[in-house]
């Protein structure tokens, strides 16, 4: 993030959304002024490429893809010549989610593909697959691919056995890191001083709810939740209503129930974030000094049992048992089924561009729900106090190139390009406000004149965008640590809360223990002292 910007931003806390996004506003028209032919090239790029396919015109296509890439060519052409990577081939590992991820980026690289001379390969992996290959690669040391999409957390694993090539010098200048927002910078893409991912996305997530279910004339009559408790009541209140928008039954907040290859244990998260991360303790997964796990604490218990009232009271829609995040966000929420969910932020972008979505037009947004009372893990005790937690999930998608490629420096390069041309700032701009998968994540994402010149309205800018903001800059904002194993941690409370949900377990408390028991074998697997130290690192401690 720019530093005026990041600074402003952070004096502004105590101003309101809109006060806040119109300052940045107001920065980021100063910063678009043109200094040189070179920056008013760029800016033109930008407003041109937001017109590809525009807001209202359709879900983009592969076509909109390649062209995109190829718009945004420039910052290649400035280090590599035409054809200068003939005969290299390089294989990607990525996913296939919703046809977004490694979709996209076939497009967007196919051009700098003609214009390189490389050819990729692609492996595509669904979102539950994705741990379990990579850990597979890891384990055994036969990592096939030079590049991967990968977040964060991943680093303790993959950084951390040197599995990856070191970022060059000219990349970093070509994506211009200092573009991110705060919490993406060092020590996040980085180990022992040295930098290695290329950011494109930056995760949080945010609270997504229909406007059409709140207010004095809405189905409910209520505003909306500022807790996790009225967030209950309510949906539970819905029993037996119907839908204003498609006539269906009503339902209110959407738990996904089902597992998702680790990453559907963020959506508990959630909701224990709010009562267990505490503001005077970075800490909230794990005992800091002996790794002893805090998830089967009452505060996490409570979170659980929050979920399990749901099941019994009968509130969520028909099968919820089978939903999984992706169910949640994509066939239910934005298709017109329930009227709150807790998603990554492109469920913004994808409730006005999507083909599926009909909802654009009544959503609204906010950070994570808070708590009325607060669980301090330091004195064993619940305090009676308000408490809010956005819950920064996943720390952001990032490529990162493979140490396959060193040895061979042609190779090396290619690699890195590519990772840079899917990582370059005007890219990541379209790739934010249309359906990617990622969502903003730059200082100069949040300049949102340039959204309303793509079609969107300045009120649904200023409430995505600042639900966005004000989750990244919030104080007590719940960070995960990137420790070795952390998707192996999330996998198995995965499974113990299935069986929770499907009342296999006797109850929340059952639950939670069971989960803790697990993490604690993972920790003595990998070795406690390790995880220790590691932990403590990534909490600044």
């Amino acid at each position: 993030m720019k530093v005026e910007l990041y600074n402003y931003i952070k004096a502004a806390q105590k101003m309101n959304r809109r006060q806040m996004l119109k300052g940045s506003a107001a920065l980021g028209a100063v910063a678009m002024m043109p200094k040189s032919a070179m920056a008013q090239d760029s800016g033109n790029i930008r407003a041109e490429i937001l017109k590809i396919p525009g807001v209202g015109a359709g879900s983009p296509t592969d076509g909109d893809w390649q062209k995109v890439g190829e718009m945004c060519l420039g910052a290649t052409k400035t280090n590599v010549a035409e054809g200068e990577f003939d005969g290299v081939e390089l294989t990607f590992m990525g996913l296939n989610n919703q046809n977004l991820h490694n979709f996209l980026f076939r497009g967007f690289l196919k051009p700098w593909e003609a214009y390189t001379g490389a050819k990729i390969n692609w492996i595509d992996l669904a979102q539950a697959d994705y741990n379990a290959r990579l850990q597979q690669s890891i384990a055994t040391g036969t990592v096939d691919f030079d590049i991967i999409e990968m977040g964060a957390p991943f680093e303790g694993d993959v950084l951390g056995k040197g599995l990856a090539s070191e970022m060059p010098d000219w990349v970093k200048e070509q994506i211009d890191m200092d573009d991110y927002v705060d919490y993406l910078k060092a020590p996040v893409g980085t180990w022992d001083g040295k930098t290695y991912r290329v950011s494109i996305d930056g995760d949080c997530h945010t609270f997504a709810y229909r406007k059409d279910y709140f207010g004095p004339d809405s189905i409910t009559g209520r505003e909306v939740p500022k807790t996790w408790k009225d967030l209950n009541d309510i949906t539970k209140e819905l029993i037996g209503k119907e839908d204003p928008l498609t006539g269906l039954p009503a339902h209110g907040y959407l738990d996904p129930l089902k597992g998702w290859g680790g990453f559907g244990f963020y959506f508990l998260e959630n909701r224990a974030a709010a009562y267990a991360k505490h503001p005077d303790n970075p800490a909230w997964l794990f005992d800091p000094e002996t790794m002893t796990p805090m998830v089967n604490n009452p505060a996490w218990v409570q979170a659980i049992q929050d979920v399990m009232d749901l099941i019994e009271a009968g509130a969520y829609p028909t099968d919820q048992i089978n939903a999984d995040p992706g169910t949640t966000a994509f066939q239910q929420f934005l298709a017109g089924t329930g009227s709150m969910l807790m998603w990554w932020g492109d469920v913004g972008s994808s409730a006005r561009t999507s083909d599926t979505s009909v909802v654009g037009d009544v959503v609204g947004f906010g950070i994570n729900p808070g708590a009325d009372k607060v669980y301090n893990a330091k004195t064993s005790a619940w305090e009676e106090t308000y408490n809010e937690a956005p819950n920064m999930a996943y720390i952001g998608w990032g490529v990162y190139v493979m140490a396959t490629v060193e040895g061979d420096e042609k190779k090396k390069k290619a690699a890195w390009s590519a990772a840079a041309h899917l990582g370059g700032k005007d890219l990541s701009l379209w790739a934010s406000a249309y359906p990617s998968g990622f969502q903003p994540y730059r200082n100069s994402h949040f300049r949102f004149e340039e959204w309303e010149e793509a079609g969107y309205d300045r009120d649904y800018v200023e409430d995505y965008l600042g639900s966005n903001a004000d989750s990244y800059n919030h104080k007590n904002a719940a960070i995960e640590p990137r420790i070795p194993g952390i998707f192996q941690y999330y996998s198995v409370a995965e499974d113990e809360l299935a069986k929770g949900y499907a009342g296999q377990h006797g109850s929340a408390q059952e639950t939670a223990d069971a989960i803790a028991a697990a993490w604690e074998k993972i920790t003595d697997q990998i070795g406690r002292d390790n995880q220790i130290a590691v932990y403590k690192a990534s909490l600044g401690l």
